[in-house]
This record gives structure tokens, C-alpha cells and sequence, in this order.
């Protein structure tokens, strides 16, 4: 059946009707003539600096020490333009916007300025974050049987790509770069399903195995030589709001992991004054919302296993199961 013509006729008054939603609802809109950070450029960068800290091992092959000297320069040379127009941008947003100054000149030259101070700022800690990033691959291999060797972590492991964009993205947060770091980290949340806040604080040698739903909040502070495995959940026990009903923001909310602990599958840890002790073990699905002393292991009770046989004669062939 052929589309009907006429009702094309339609489309002027749905869009004037959409547009001026545009005014109506003005919180989830953009209109000005300030450009914001681009997703593309940011996930760019993110695929050129992994390029940098895992050299051969990324989009570029035929890599040795006689031209790997011009290929990361290469690449330093674009991530500074790329970085210092997306923190600019960043930068002018924040200002305009979230601090109320609508005032201010979207084309002062101050933000380029201050956006390639913390482009090259930022380009300073790449050694060190490779430093970081090292120790975290070879606790992956020492802490996973099934891993057969370092390149196999580098390949396979989607922990190591959520830590790798979270030590990027920690670090823009540390130096007070707005936006950028969340749209790394939820986009590293989107590729590994594994939620990390850039404002957490993650020592060396951090392991997640397997990785999928691991959620780790904003104010979690985890120490050395942490291991977590699928599932867990390192949260806030609960949202406390002022006066007014709005919550309470920059306070600490979820919980601090010291050294040496292990966590494993779907368990969940809250609150911003629950520590876990070093050299302590969190069972599966082992729900805590206050603290634990070192070398403590938490457990779930044996949950008790039910079975009830099939009938015979009954439709359902299938077994009963209740835990």
C-alpha cells in the first residue's frame, strides 16, 4: 500500500510543536552557539593513548624501538590538539552553563589556553599511568590459572580495558577536567559492562575477573592488590539530603577496600564509612553495609536445597528446585 501524501501536510505542525518543547523543557537541550565535547573525538583520544600504552598490541602492527619513537609522537601530536580543543570546549560548557555565567564570551581564548595547559598536564602522566597499568596486567596473569600469559590479558580481559580507561579517566578528573572523564568511563561501562567512577581512588595491581555488572562508586577508595570478581557492587548505603530535599553531594558515600582483599561474584558492599580490612575474603552474594576487621572471611549460610521429583503422569517433566 502506497504512503499517503497529504498526510506529509502534518509535519510543519509537529515540528513547531517539538520546538517549542525546545523552550518548554530547556534542561535536555544545547541551543547556544558554544560548542560541547564531542563523543567521537573523546573515544578517539581513549583509542590513541591505549595505542600509546600498549604499543603493538592495538591498531598498530610492524612496531620496534628504530620506529616506534616517530609512531608515539605521531600520536602525542594529535592527542594534544585533540585533547586541548575537548577540555576548552569542556571547560567553556562548565563555565557558561553549570556556573551560571552566561556572561561569558564563548570565544575567549583563555579556555584554549587553559584546555592545552591540562592537555599537555595530562600527557605528562602517561608514563607513570603506564607504570600503574603494568602491575595491573601482571595481577591479572598471577591471579586468573586460565590466563596463559601477559599478551592474553592485553588481547582478552575486559577488566583490564575498564581499569585502562579508568586510570585515564582518573586522572583528567584529578586535574578538574569536567565531563571528559565521565563520558570515558561510561563508554568504557558500554563496551565492558563494568561501571567505574572516575573520582575513585584504586591502588596497583587491581584484578577484576570476568568483570560483567562490577559497579564501583564515585567515592570508593580500594587499596593494593585488590581483587573483585563479577557482580559486585562497591555502592552508597543511602542518599542523605539537606533542608531542601536535595541530596547531599561531595561527601564520601561508598565504602574503602584495604590491601590484599578479595570480593567474589554479586557481592555488595555500602556505605561511605564501611571499610573492608586487608587480607579479608567477601563471599558470594554476601550483602554488608558495616565494616569488617583485617583477615576476616565473610560468608553466606549454607542455603538450604530443596528437591521435589516429578510426578509421574504430570505435564511438566522438569525437577522442583527451591534454595
Amino acid at each position: 500500500m502506497a504512503s499517503d501524501v497529504n498526510l506529509k501536510e502534518h509535519l510543519p505542525r509537529l515540528t513547531e510543536a517539538i520546538v517549542g518543547t525546545y523552550s518548554q523543557v530547556g534542561t535536555i537541550n544545547h541551543l547556544g552557539h558554544s560548542p560541547l565535547p564531542k563523543y567521537e573525538e573523546v573515544v578517539s583520544a581513549v583509542e590513541d593513548l591505549k595505542d600509546i600504552i600498549y604499543p603493538g598490541y592495538r591498531r598498530r602492527e610492524g612496531l620496534h624501538l628504530g620506529n616506534v619513537t616517530y609512531h608515539v609522537g605521531d600520536l602525542i601530536d594529535g592527542l594534544h590538539d585533540k585533547l586541548t580543543v575537548q577540555i576548552a570546549r569542556a571547560l567553556r560548557h562548565e563555565t557558561r552553563v553549570v556556573h551560571g555565567r552566561e556572561d561569558a564570551d564563548p570565544d575567549e581564548t583563555d579556555f584554549e589556553a587553559k584546555g592545552q595547559a591540562m592537555a599537555i598536564e595530562f600527557l605528562r602522566r602517561v608514563p607513570g599511568l603506564r607504570e600503574v597499568l603494568a602491575t595491573d596486567v601482571q595481577a591479572a596473569y598471577d591471579g586468573d590459572p586460565a590466563c596463559q600469559n601477559v599478551a592474553e590479558v592485553i588481547f582478552c580481559y575486559p577488566g583490564l580495558e575498564a581499569v585502562t580507561v579508568y586510570r585515564l579517566a582518573h586522572e583528567m578528573h584529578k586535574m578538574g577536567v569536567p565531563f571528559i572523564p565521565r563520558m570515558m568511563s561510561e563508554w568504557a561501562h558500554k563496551e565492558t559492562g563494568i561501571d567505574i567512577h572516575p573520582g575513585a581512588t584504586i591502588g596497583k595491581s587491581f584484578f577484576i575477573d570476568h568483570g560483567t555488572g562490577v559497579v564501583i562508586g564515585e567515592t570508593c577508595e580500594i587499596g593494593e592488590y585488590v581483587k573483585l570478581y563479577q557482580g559486585v557492587t562497591l555502592g552508597a548505603l543511602s542518599f542523605p539530603t539537606d533542608g531542601d530535599g536535595n541530596i547531599v553531594r561531595n561527601m564520601k558515600r561508598h565504602p574503602t577496600i584495604e590491601d590484599n582483599v578479595v570480593i567474589y561474584a554479586s557481592a555488595t558492599v555500602l556505605g561511605g564509612k564501611t571499610t573492608i580490612g586487608h587480607h579479608s575474603v567477601i563471599g558470594s552474594s554476601v550483602w554488608l553495609t558495616h565494616s569488617v576487621e583485617p583477615h576476616t572471611t565473610v560468608t553466606m549460610e549454607k542455603p538450604k536445597l530443596r528437591m521435589k521429583a516429578d510426578t509421574p503422569g504430570e505435564l511438566s517433566p522438569e525437577a522442583n528446585y527451591q534454595i
